[in-house]
């Protein structure tokens, strides 16, 4: 059987021809056997067919690939290579998958989606940035990689070859590939030329780009884009090339076609302010913009497109004037092709209007002359050889001419344009290599092909000849590296059509030719054309025309029309015309036609237009014919190329209709021939298009060998052994060096082998597992048997034991029952009697307590009876009463029930009446205080008064005396009146003066007096108003309390009522205090009356003081008494305990007032005094007695009536006493008061007692000093009342001496009794204190008892285990309780500690200073007798020098505070040592983070010395050292050391810094190290910025190490070799050729992946890096790992299959293993991997039910819908056994994603394909103190810090 026979067999699938789709699927329904002439097969809709085939029939149809290729990256790798096979790849490719790229060979193949898609982003470009091209997905950016890797590793320039039709996306594709260029070279220094290079597109979109029928952005020209770079790779310039401008669009346009973007955009921003100069209105109203009759494209703004163009004209460089410029250039060309040309009468001439508005508009704005330029428009000049001379032209040809000029004038602004952007990018240095992109026009073919066409196709054949060549090449270049024979290949070869073109007196030649001709017309050229190539095989003459003529291209046959091929390549512009434009005064213009050779499409300079004008000879450019020009730069452009290595990317148009995602065959299929993909296929199926390596082959087909084949260790020799035994023909392969080569068609036929293996051995498993599935059946039925019957047999057993167990069983209850039912009929029996003798002997007894009882009820009825009869009485004559009151109350009440309805439902105007009394009560307290002024300003006169009089009376005593003595003197002389006596009566007269004051004084202190009653009438009128006021409050709040009962609200108001209760109970308080201070005032007023005013003595002033002060105090407390009974009375006793404040507020106010009453109590005294002294002049002998007498009954009765206000005071003080005592008792004697309260009770009682006893014994000594008082001044009476009054004058005579020694006894009794009451006022103070003390203390023990009362109520309320937890509760808070006081006493006593220390320190220091200066001293001293120098004796000597110097340092070692002390010129050494010359490995042994540490200690001394210079200095130049170690070194070690130690050197500011949130941790020690001068936040704020920085700066290191590692790590190293049989197989690799090597080589495995971040976190961990901060760094790095291997995913598919899935598994298990065993994974790492791992799972779930969708959406949560339509899309099954992701499943998926986004309210953005990179997590540093002191950090001597001194 033939190789043919096995092919070609039933099932088999195959493509047949088909008119409407081009190929048909088909599958053979039954074998073909040589020499058949019919396939019979069966169409995918079911229908038979008879295939003819034979050799009068069709050749046998095209084999279809195996499900497996189906949808393969690269078009080569299919094992059947032909055209239905590429077409229906790309088909499935871009419907199915949604993939627009596919590699085909060295070639991209780009079909235009018509869409925007996000596969362009930046993430896209880092994803393919350093990929190998075979590696990822095909991409645009994967062609321009392999091109930038190949400038690199080849040092040799490179070119992207980007072409096809019109609309097939070429314009796009090559602006991709520049923004890649752009972002992955971007530029060295600050230039910004990438972006200078983007900013060119929106230029030459705008002027060189249009819309056509087939694309509403084509490019009208070709370019050629030379991107340079430098020795370092980075973009420095570039160079634009154009060709072929289609200058006839400027004039003419097609049907639904439209005119160069540029002028529309002008048409539609006319009406701004800097373009209305230009005189543009819409394009409608132009000729050359209104040719197509669409003016507009939907879905773009000419408006905003002009205001981008207008930009990147500024980034270029190009000005606003220049630009102007530009602008009215091109609207001179719209008003150009609006001038209005009149054809004379004649037909030869022709003329235009002087009145025309255009040509006006068009002269302006180009700074033309007018007239010249209207008459040139009409004429021309002819030139011979002896005479020149004008002509006229007709209207067609003057409108020729004007298009003409048109055109040029467009062509040369468009190369002006390019020069100048050549300009803006050329490189400012030298160009060592550069990328080429060429966007060039495909092949083109319409019904009516002209010249453009023309010029275009005949470029393509060029393009095409050097792909075919290149191809071509590649091809041999590797069969000779991998050293197989190989035979020429037979491609096509298009050099017969190119000579056709451009060969000697080809079709330009001959063009040329007859375009110099005078005569020419385009019918001539056509026979020339007959006649010349009729014979050449790529030539034909159509049938029907003789104007027209056909070339057969490589693509297809195209008919071209001679007409207009003279005229378009002569490109005719008059010199005329042209000379105008030269004599431009706009500059621009003259610029453009000043030097024409400068401006040809070929250069790429920028010329300016020269200072002054030179002789030239006559210009030719212009001359040239278009032909020759384009052919002349077509060479140019394929040198280039040439010299370059191509990358070619071919755009595929799917559709005419512009519709996104669909495909049509038909076109597709025309572009494919046209642009050369099939001639690729081609060139690849004739030699070995599929090529494995050897380690794949034996991976894939090792079902294939034998046994003994697999062992062996060489495996090229098992491969080829496989392949002889399997392939009989042994041209179908050859073996490489490194590759098998396969034929077309031989890997499907290894395929096919590998499934028939498969399926063998499948039905041998199946076989195999259906029999031991039936033997395992019947072994568990046989064992299944055996355990019944055993069951069975034991349960028969266990039955009958069971019934003689019963049996026995029932005769032992029997015997057992019968005995029971006797004895229990036994004991009922004996109850029964027991019970009626007990009952009957109860019912006697009750009988006999009946009898009684009865007698006594009796008695008690009748008393009751009797007491209710007169009670009943009594209640009917007090209701009665209670009625009429009530009705008369009730009247009075509606009377004022309208008026008080408002504010009876409100307690604002309850408050507000409240408010009122307070402010009268604040207004009468006011009052009061002002006339307690005034009576204290009238004392105080009064006292001036007393003292005036007190001198004068003591003056007239003295006068008294001496008139006595004159007296006496003269009785014993015997003589008469004297001159004493007249001075006598001068006294008495005095004195009547002085007793008339004293009426004065006693008539205003009676006037003062009517005033105060009067106001204490006020006062009482008042107290009543207040007092009914507060009855009708009351009756008020009871009526709405009963009302408000049913409100909902009642709670409130009656909190509300009864706060204003309490405030009028308060304000009742402070009227009875005013009242009961006006009463005393009163009595006080009352007994002056009996006070004398001529006895009293400073002794006497001291008794009513002294009384005043106990009365006070006795009062005040017997008032606070009486108002804390009454509050009781009123609020209850537990109400009264919670307002004891208010009660001592009150207590202390009632103070205050009394004493102020004391001292008007002293004004009074002190003027009363004032006027006894004044009548003590007036009255004789006779006066003095009666005075003393009454003197003394007045004092017996204030005295009296003093101690019965005392002892009435006294009384109520001890009801007060008693109150409080009783209360306390009942508090004290309550059962659930606790024993402390019982205590504080006891120790209050004794207290009290005390003061008691004290007072008591007071009070006997004042009764005892009273009454001897009391006989002293009875028996001074006495004997006043045995003298006679004839003996007055004896008497008065006597007086003196009399008077004197009664005083002196008075006052020594008033002495005794001062100081008597100075004991008792200092006692009672003593007791009012020590009693306030008291009642504070109650008031405590109180609030303790009530709320141990609170919580014991509480605690009874809750279960045993609430009960428990409330009780620890408790227990906890009263231990915080304490733990604070604590804390707060060992603050206080820490503080006094530091303070205390810090002065022994410096007392320390001055010590070791003196004993340092003393130590010198006592050194110079033994130098100087020894004879020798100090300096010697300190290095020579080594006695009690050295003895005392090593004693001097362990003073200071001991005394170590953890402080570095350093001179500031070595402030530099420390930072070198520490810093700059650090190496992280000599520290390995020591303290982590050490450089932080010293250099804090070092800032600690400068700030204990404080010197902020020091501080400062030292701070600023670390953060500097820090920088620049950085800086150089940019390793992970030595970054991650300088992050630990900057951390922790904040966070020893912070824990130092003596704020008290950053030591809560701190020891003592470490409080005691705290900074005691400056205030570092600024310098933290700096630190931690630093830390910041370089925190990114060790991710990115961390990330640049990691990144080569992640993608073989993760996705190609295969962790679990079990999966290595199943790995597909590695179909060709795209770099291996340009390489060098035959695979991908050895790659990065997971293991060495997981020992660098070991490493990384080793390294952390050692130089003491917080966990906190390294557990980020590990989070910032997985999520690296995660958005790298993902984005892998989404942009390969090869990786997207089952095994990839297990592994991806593993391997993220395998991480999270490690995040566990090193204690990360609290960290959050391991989250970060999720979107990884679902991707993985998603990879391994059935995909093929509805529930399976459900189990999707509900499984992928961290993967968006993109993502995971994307992932879907991309799985590829390994094997036939497999089967595809349906795109129905698909589409399922997407809807349920959707449906959820829906629900969910997310965002309507759409989300990116990738993962973002470069995204951080935010980072916190948080505060982490150290528990090492600064005390015990060790400085090891290697360091070289032999300068620092510890202090």
């Amino acid at each position: 059987m033939s190789m043919r026979d096995h092919l070609y067999t039933k099932y088999t699938r195959v493509w047949i021809p088909d008119a409407e789709n081009v190929w048909q699927a088909a599958e053979i329904d039954r074998d073909f056997r040589q020499g058949d002439s019919t396939l019979r097969l069966r169409l995918e809709d079911g229908t038979a067919l008879e295939y003819p085939v034979g050799p009068d029939g069709n050749p046998l149809p095209f084999l279809r690939n195996p499900d497996i290729l189906v949808g393969e990256n690269d078009l080569t790798a299919l094992s059947y290579l032909h055209e239905a096979a590429v077409l229906h790849n790309l088909r499935v490719r871009f419907l199915e998958s949604n993939h627009i790229y596919t590699y085909c060979g060295i070639v991209l193949v780009a079909i235009n989606p018509y869409e925007e898609l996000q596969i362009y982003g930046e993430e896209v470009i880092n994803a393919y940035s350093g990929r190998n091209m075979g590696d990822m997905d095909p991409h645009i950016f994967a062609v321009a990689e392999e091109a930038y890797k190949q400038m690199a590793r080849d040092d040799r320039n490179q070119s992207i070859i980007v072409s096809g039709e019109s609309g097939a996306g070429k314009t796009v594709s090559a602006k991709y590939a520049m923004r890649f260029f752009a972002t992955v070279g971007g530029s060295a220094n600050d230039a910004n030329v990438e972006e200078k290079v983007l900013a060119s597109n929106p230029i030459m979109e705008a002027i060189g780009n249009a819309k056509t029928t087939r694309n509403d952005n084509s490019s009208r020209f070709g370019k050629y884009i030379e991107i340079g770079f430098n020795r370092s790779y980075h973009i420095i310039g570039a160079n634009m090339r154009t060709y072929l401008l289609e200058k006839s669009r400027v004039v003419f346009q097609a049907e639904e076609e439209r005119n160069y973007h540029i002028f529309y955009q002008l048409c539609a921003a006319a009406s701004s302010p800097e373009l209305r100069d230009l005189c543009l209105t819409s394009a409608e109203d132009f000729l050359y913009t209104s040719m197509g009759e669409n003016i507009f494209i939907q879905g773009v703004s000419d408006a905003d497109d002009l205001e981008r163009t207008r930009q990147a004209f500024r980034l270029l460089g190009i000005k606003d004037g220049s630009q102007n410029a530009i602008f009215k250039v091109l609207a001179g060309i719209l008003h150009l092709g609006n001038i209005e040309i009149y054809s004379e009468k004649d037909g030869e001439s022709c003329h235009v209007s002087s009145d025309d508005v255009h040509l006006a508009h068009f002269c302006r704005l180009l700074g033309l002359e007018a007239p010249q330029m209207e008459h040139w428009l009409c004429h021309r000049k002819l030139a011979t050889a002896s005479e020149t001379y004008v002509k006229n032209m007709s209207a067609r040809q003057a409108a020729n001419a004007r298009d003409a000029l048109a055109k040029h004038i467009y062509a040369r602004l468009f190369d002006w344009i390019v020069a100048r952007i050549n300009a803006a990018l050329r490189a400012s240095s030298k160009q060592h290599y550069f990328i080429g992109v060429l966007d060039i026009y495909g092949f083109e073919t319409f019904e009516v092909n002209s010249f453009e066409q023309f010029c275009i196709n005949y470029a393509n054949e060029k393009l095409q000849q050097q792909f075919n060549s290149h191809v071509f090449k590649l091809e041999q270049e590797e069969y000779i590296k991998e050293q197989i024979p190989w035979t020429l290949i037979d491609f096509h070869d298009n050099q017969p059509c190119i000579d056709l073109i451009e060969a000697r007196l080809g079709v330009l030649d001959l063009l040329d030719e007859e375009c110099k001709v005078p005569k020419g017309t385009d019918q001539n050229w056509a026979q020339k054309l007959y006649k010349r190539h009729e014979a050449s095989p790529h030539f034909q003459k159509p049938r029907m025309s003789n104007t027209a003529f056909v070339i057969i291209h490589f693509a297809d046959k195209v008919e071209y029309e001679c007409a207009g091929f003279l005229e378009k390549n002569r490109d005719t512009v008059y010199d005329e015309q042209i000379n105008i434009l030269k004599a431009s005064q706009l500059e621009l213009v003259a610029d453009l036609f000043g030097d024409q050779d400068a401006h040809g499409p070929k250069s790429a300079k920028v010329n300016l237009r020269p200072a002054r004008s030179a002789p030239k000879p006559p210009n030719k450019e212009h001359r040239k014919t278009v032909g020759l020009q384009f052919r002349s730069s077509l060479h140019l452009l394929m040198e280039t190329l040439n010299a370059t290595t191509p990358h070619y990317v071919r755009c595929i148009k799917p559709n005419d209709d512009k519709e996104a995602f669909s495909f049509d065959s038909h076109r597709a299929v025309q572009q494919l021939r046209a642009c050369g993909v099939l001639e690729t296929i081609r060139i690849s199926a004739a030699g070995y298009p599929s090529r494995w390596t050897y380690g794949d082959f034996f991976s894939r087909y090792r079902v294939l060998m034998r046994k003994a084949d697999v062992s062996c260790p060489d495996k090229k020799l098992v491969c080829q052994r496989v392949l002889e035994t399997l392939i009989k023909d042994a041209d179908m392969f050859q073996l490489g060096k490194t590759k098998i080569f396969f034929r077309a068609g031989q890997v499907a036929y290894l395929e096919k082998l590998r499934a028939d293996k498969f399926r063998s051995a499948c039905i041998t498993i199946q076989k195999t597992a259906r029999g031991w599935l039936q033997r395992l059946r019947y072994q568990k039925i046989r064992k299944s048997v055996i355990l019944l019957q055993r069951y069975g047999r034991g349960y028969l057993a266990r039955r009958y034991a069971e019934y003689l167990r019963l049996t026995r069983a029932a005769v032992v209850c029997q015997k057992n029952y019968r005995m029971a039912r006797e004895r229990r009929d036994f004991l009922a029996v004996r109850r029964a009697t027991v019970t009626i003798q007990a009952f009957a002997r109860g019912m006697f007894t009750r009988r006999i307590y009946q009898e009684f009882l009865l007698h006594h009820k009796a008695l008690i009825i009748q008393s009751c009876v009797r007491g209710w009869l007169q009670r009943l009485k009594y209640r009917r004559m007090r209701r009665a009463a209670v009625v009429l009151q009530c009705a008369y109350r009730r009247c009075r009440a509606l009377r004022r029930f309208k008026v008080l309805k408002t504010e009876a439902r409100s307690a604002e105007g309850l408050k507000k009446l409240n408010t009122g009394m307070e402010n009268k009560i604040v207004q009468l307290q006011r009052k009061m205080d002002e006339q307690g002024k005034d009576y204290r300003e009238q004392n105080d006169q009064l006292l001036r008064a007393n003292t005036t009089l007190g001198t004068e009376l003591s003056r007239v005593q003295q006068q008294l005396q001496q008139l006595q003595q004159q007296q006496q003197a003269h009785s014993q002389r015997g003589g008469a009146d004297s001159p004493g006596q007249v001075e006598l009566e001068a006294l008495r007269t005095r004195l009547e003066e002085a007793r008339v004051l004293k009426d004065e004084t006693d008539g205003r202190h009676q006037n003062e007096k009517t005033q105060l009653i009067q106001r204490v009438a006020e006062l009482e009128e008042e107290n009543a108003l207040l007092k009914s006021e507060k009855e009708e409050l009351n009756q008020k709040l009871k009526q709405q309390s009963g009302r408000s009962s049913e409100d909902v609200g009642s709670a409130l108001l009656r909190a509300e009522m009864d706060a204003e209760r309490r405030r009028y109970q308060n304000l009742l308080k402070e009227y009875s205090r005013l009242e009961q201070r006006y009463d005393n005032l009163k009595e006080e007023v009352s007994l002056t009356k009996f006070q004398p005013g001529h006895h009293r003595n400073l002794s006497n002033q001291s008794t009513p003081e002294s009384d005043s002060n106990y009365t006070s105090i006795s009062t005040s407390e017997a008032g606070d008494a009486d108002d804390a009974l009454h509050l009781v009375e009123e609020m209850g006793v537990d109400k009264a305990a919670m307002d004891i404040g208010i009660f001592v507020k009150l207590q202390k106010r009632v103070r205050e007032l009394e004493r102020e009453r004391k001292r008007l109590q002293d004004s009074v005294d002190k003027m009363e005094e004032t006027a006894r002294n004044k009548a003590c002049e007036e009255e004789e002998a006779k006066i003095l007695k009666s005075a003393a007498a009454e003197q003394e009954a007045a004092d017996l009765a204030y005295n009296t009536l003093k101690r019965e206000e005392l002892e009435s005071e006294n009384l109520r003080l001890k009801n007060d006493l008693n109150e409080l005592r009783r209360g306390v008792s009942e508090r004290a004697a309550d059962d659930d008061a606790s024993k402390e309260l019982r205590e504080g009770y006891d120790i209050l009682m004794s207290q009290l007692k005390a003061a008691s006893e004290e007072l008591d014994a007071r009070k006997e000594e004042v009764v005892i000093l009273r009454t001897q008082l009391a006989s002293a001044t009875q028996q001074r009476a006495d004997a006043w009342d045995e003298e006679g009054a004839d003996e007055v004058d004896a008497n008065v005579a006597e007086l003196p001496s009399d008077k004197s020694q009664a005083l002196e006894v008075y006052r020594s009794v008033c002495q005794s009794n001062k100081h008597l009451e100075r004991e008792l006022q200092s006692q009672a103070s003593q007791h009012a204190e020590e009693a306030r003390e008291l009642r504070a203390e109650v008031e405590t023990l109180k609030e303790d008892v009530e709320k141990k009362q609170e919580a014991l109520n509480y605690a009874t309320s809750l279960s045993p285990e609430a009960l428990l937890e409330y009780s620890v509760q408790l227990e906890i808070t009263r231990l915080t309780d304490d733990n604070l006081d604590l804390k707060e006493s060992v603050e206080k006593l820490e503080k006094n500690e530091r303070k205390l220390k810090k002065q022994l320190k410096i007392y320390m220091k001055k010590v070791q200073e003196l004993e340092g200066n003393a130590g010198k001293a006592m050194l110079t001293a033994r130098c100087a007798n020894l004879g020798r120098s100090p300096s010697l004796a300190s290095r020579g000597g080594r006695g009690k020098a050295e003895l005392g110097r090593h004693v001097t340092l362990q003073r200071k070692e001991k005394d170590f505070e953890g402080m570095l002390e350093y001179d500031q010129e070595d402030e530099s050494l420390l930072i070198k040592t520490l810093i700059t010359d650090m190496n992280p490995n000599l520290l390995s042994g020591t303290v982590p983070c050490l450089p932080g540490y010293i250099l804090f200690m070092c800032i600690r001394h400068a700030d204990y010395v404080n010197d902020d210079r020091k501080v400062e200095s030292l701070l600023t130049a670390t953060i500097n050292a820090i920088k620049r170690a950085l800086k150089r070194n940019e390793d992970f070690e030595t970054t991650s050391f300088w992050l630990a130690n900057t951390s922790r050197l904040l966070h020893c500011l912070k824990q130092y810094s003596g704020d008290e949130a950053f030591m809560v941790q701190n020891t003592s020690k470490q409080n005691e190290h705290c900074l005691k001068n400056f205030d570092l936040a600024e310098y933290r704020q700096v630190l931690s910025d630093l830390s910041i920085q370089i925190y990114q700066q060790l991710i990115r290191v961390a990330e640049a190490t990691i990144q080569p590692m992640i993608v073989s790590a993760m996705l190609e190293s295969e962790s679990i070799p079990s999966l290595a049989g199943v790995k597909p197989a590695g179909y060709r690799d795209r770099s291996s050729s340009l390489d060098g090597d035959g695979g991908r080589g050895g790659g990065y495995t997971l293991p060495a992946l997981i020992r660098q971040l070991s490493r990384f976190h080793c390294a952390m961990r050692d130089h003491g890096l917080d966990p906190e901060i390294a557990g980020q760094v590990v989070r910032q790095l997985f999520r690296c790992v995660n958005a790298i291997t993902l984005n892998n995913i989404l942009l390969r598919k090869d990786v997207c299959s089952w095994s990839t899935g297990m592994q991806l598994r593993y391997n993220t298990s395998q991480m999270e293993e490690w995040l566990r065993a090193n204690g990360l994974y609290g960290t959050g790492a391991a989250q970060a991997l999720a979107p990884v791992i679902q991707a993985a799972q998603l990879l391994q779930v059935k995909k093929k039910s509805p529930e399976d969708a459900d189990a999707i959406c509900s499984l992928c949560t961290a993967l968006n819908p993109q993502q995971i339509v994307k992932i879907l899309n991309l799985y590829t099954p390994l094997n036939e056994f497999e089967e595809r992701v349906t795109v129905s499943f698909i589409r399922n998926i997407q809807k349920q994603l959707q449906e959820r986004g829906a629900a969910d309210g997310g965002d309507t953005a759409a989300p990116q394909l990738l993962v973002d990179t470069k995204q951080t997590f935010p980072l916190l540093f948080p505060y982490a103190p150290s528990s090492l002191g600064l005390e015990t950090v060790h400085i090891p001597a290697s360091l070289g810090l032999h300068f620092l001194v510890r202090v």
